[in-house]
C-alpha cells in the first residue's frame, strides 16, 4: 500500500521520538507527584523539569504555568472576569478578534453579553483602530487575540495590541497555540499577559496544554476545584506522562524551530507556486505575514467537503479549516469575518505542512490536485 501524505499538521502533529522516549520512561513511574515519598518525589521532578522547559521556551517563569487537559481549557481558564495587574484591570468586559478559536468565541466565564468581537480586515489582521475604539467606550477588558490563525496562518500584530490594550487599562490574553514552535513568540517580549499553548501541535501529546500567566497577574479563577494541584489553579491529579512529553517535545522543536522553519516555508512557497497555476485560484492573506507551514485557498465552485474527500482517497490528509469544525457543513467563521461570501468561505481547503513535510509530499499534492480540479472545477 502506498505511503500517505500527511498535510494536516495545524490539526495535529505526529508525536516526536523524544516525547514517546519521554511518555514511556513515565509511564513506569508509580508515584502520585502530591505525595511526598520517593516516588511521589520522583514524579513531581518530571513534571517541574517539564514545567520550566516550556515556560523558558515562551519566555514565562515556571511558577506562572498551569498545566491543563489541552489548549481550549487553558484558552477558557485565561477568560476569567476579574483579572487585574498592578493598575490594571480588574477586567469585566471581554474583547476577542472575530477570527479566534471557537474556545475563545465561546467566551470562557463572561457573560455573552459583556463579550464583543473586534473586527478584521481582508487578509485576516485585527483592526487595531476598531480595538482602540472598543477600549475606550467602556469599563476595563481582557482582550483575547490569537498570535496566528489556525485556517488562514495569518500573524497579528500582538505587541502592538498590547501597547493599546495596556494604556486603556486592560489585559491582553494570547492563544499562542498555532505559533508555539514554530516562530518566535515570547509573553514578555509581546508584552501578553496570558498566553495559551498545546504539545499536540508541536509533537506532543494529545491531551496536554499549558496556560502561562506574566509576573503580578492576579484573580485567575480555577475551572476546576478540589485539590491544591498546580498552585490551587487547576485541581486534579497531573498527567505525568503527558506532561513529560510536552517538555521533551518543547525542548525538540525549540531546538529545530528555526531550521524547520525555513524548511517548511521553502516546501510551502513551492507548493503556492504550483497551485497558483490553476485559473481562479484564491490563496488567501497571501499578501501579510504568516506561518511558514499553512496554505488556504478556494477556486471558483470548488466545494471544501468534496475536495478534502478526494485528496483523501488519493492518499493525502488535508482540512477544510479547523479540525475542532470537521464534519461540519458550515462556511468559515474565519473567511466570514474576512469579508468573504458563504459560498467562499464554504469552499476553502487548507494544507499545513511539518517538519518531515518532504518534496515528494508537495509533488504527490499538486498532482491530486491538478486531477481533482480538472473534475471538481468542470463547468
Amino acid at each position: 500500500m502506498p505511503a500517505r501524505v500527511y498535510l494536516d499538521w495545524n490539526a495535529t502533529t505526529p508525536l516526536r521520538p523524544e516525547a514517546r522516549a519521554a511518555m514511556a520512561a513515565a509511564w513506569d513511574l508509580v508515584g502520585n507527584p502530591s505525595s511526598v515519598h520517593a516516588e511521589g518525589r520522583q514524579a513531581r521532578r518530571l513534571v517541574e523539569e517539564a514545567r520550566a522547559v516550556v515556560a523558558e521556551a515562551i519566555g514565562g517563569l515556571p511558577r506562572n504555568l498551569v498545566f491543563t487537559s489541552s489548549g481550549t481549557e487553558a484558552n477558557a481558564l485565561a477568560l476569567t472576569p476579574g483579572l487585574r495587574s498592578g493598575g490594571r484591570g480588574p477586567v469585566q468586559r471581554l474583547l476577542v478578534s472575530a477570527v479566534e478559536h471557537a474556545s475563545v468565541l465561546a467566551g470562557g466565564r463572561f457573560p455573552a453579553e459583556a463579550v464583543s468581537r473586534i473586527a478584521v480586515g481582508r487578509s485576516g489582521v485585527v483592526d487595531l483602530d476598531d480595538l482602540r475604539r472598543q477600549l475606550a467606550s467602556g469599563s476595563p477588558a481582557l482582550v483575547s487575540i490569537m498570535a496566528a490563525n489556525n485556517e488562514t496562518g495569518t500573524l497579528q500584530p500582538i505587541r502592538e495590541a498590547a501597547e493599546i490594550v495596556h494604556e486603556a487599562a486592560g489585559l491582553l490574553h494570547v492563544d499562542a497555540i498555532q505559533a508555539f514552535g514554530k516562530i518566535p513568540f515570547d509573553i514578555s517580549v509581546m508584552r501578553a499577559d496570558l498566553a495559551a499553548v498545546s504539545a499536540h501541535k508541536i509533537g506532543g501529546p494529545k491531551g496536554v496544554g499549558a496556560l502561562v500567566v506574566a509576573d503580578g497577574i492576579t484573580g485567575l479563577e480555577p475551572l476546576l476545584r478540589g485539590g491544591g494541584q498546580e498552585l490551587g489553579r487547576r485541581a486534579g491529579t497531573e498527567n505525568v506522562a503527558g506532561i513529560a512529553g510536552f517538555g521533551a517535545a518543547a525542548k525538540a522543536a525549540m531546538a529545530r524551530r528555526d531550521a524547520e522553519g525555513a524548511h517548511m516555508q521553502l516546501l510551502r512557497d513551492r507548493l503556492e507556486r504550483g497551485l497558483r497555476q490553476s485559473e481562479g485560484l484564491t490563496l488567501f492573506a497571501e499578501e501579510v505575514a504568516r506561518l511558514p507551514n499553512t496554505t488556504l485557498f478556494t477556486a471558483p465552485g470548488l466545494k471544501a467537503e468534496t475536495a478534502v474527500i478526494g485528496f483523501d482517497l488519493a492518499g493525502i490528509a488535508v482540512s477544510s479549516g479547523s479540525a475542532c469544525s470537521s464534519g461540519k457543513v458550515q462556511p468559515s467563521h474565519v473567511l466570514q469575518a474576512m469579508g468573504f461570501a458563504d459560498k467562499t468561505a464554504q469552499g476553502a481547503v487548507r494544507l499545513s505542512l511539518g517538519w518531515s513535510t518532504s518534496e515528494a509530499d508537495i509533488h504527490c499534492c499538486l498532482e491530486a490536485w491538478r486531477k481533482l480540479a480538472s473534475t471538481l472545477l468542470r463547468d
